[in-house]
């Protein structure tokens, strides 16, 4: 899959040669990127208040001068970014049993340097394609939040109950109110919800 072009991917190495190199492959692919020296300066965006509006990705090195990249996947995996933000590894031969280990924890991929262009951008393009989905998936959550604060609160109490699997009768006995009035309630939770059935407002709620 093709990810968007308006996904980016976040370099972190402390050679500029690296950097540059990366940087002119990705473009020649169409991806755009945004370079940093340092761990420091990277963390400095996180701290800055970034948080993933498009898909990305984060190439890292392992070993830099001051914050190094296993301490800034710590900070990403503190965030709860690892996800929407699949981080690749960069590594030497002598960081591969950390890199591996590093995956297991949820790095997304290492990658050994010298690497391979056409294998690199693969994975790019799917932990891009991992990260748009993901952020569709938060969007979806948020989406359907949002449509839960329009309920009322009756139409919540009619909602769990519909949720349970009971029918109208019984639910109108539970909340002691009219079967036309839960009719009402029901269709007005189904319009706000966007569904057609119980069974698909069930498996909606279970997106939360």
């Amino acid at each position: 899959m093709q990810p968007a072009l308006d996904a980016t991917v976040f370099i972190v190495d402390d050679d500029a040669s690296v950097r540059d190199a990366l940087a002119w492959l990705l473009r020649s692919r169409r991806l755009l990127s945004e370079t940093f020296g340092s761990g420091e300066d990277f963390v400095a965006m996180l701290e800055a208040g970034f948080v993933p509006a498009q898909p990305c990705c984060l190439l890292l090195d392992v070993r830099m001068p001051g914050l190094s990249g296993l301490e800034v996947f710590d900070l990403l995996a503190g965030r709860a970014l690892v996800e929407v933000m699949p981080v690749i590894f960069l590594t030497g031969h002598a960081d591969v049993p950390t890199a591996v280990h590093m995956v297991k924890r949820g790095a997304f991929d290492f990658c050994e340097k010298p690497f391979s262009d056409n294998a690199l951008v693969d994975r790019i393009e799917q932990a891009i394609t991992q990260s748009a989905r993901v952020l569709a998936a938060q969007q979806a959550r948020q989406q359907l939040k949002a449509r839960l604060q329009e309920l009322t609160d009756r139409e919540r109490d009619v909602m769990g109950l519909v949720v349970e699997g009971l029918p109208n009768k019984l639910i109108a006995d539970q909340l002691d109110i009219s079967v036309r009035t839960v009719e009402v309630h029901r269709a007005r939770v189904f319009d706000k919800m966007e569904v057609k059935s119980a069974v698909e407002l069930a498996n909606l709620l279970r997106n939360l």
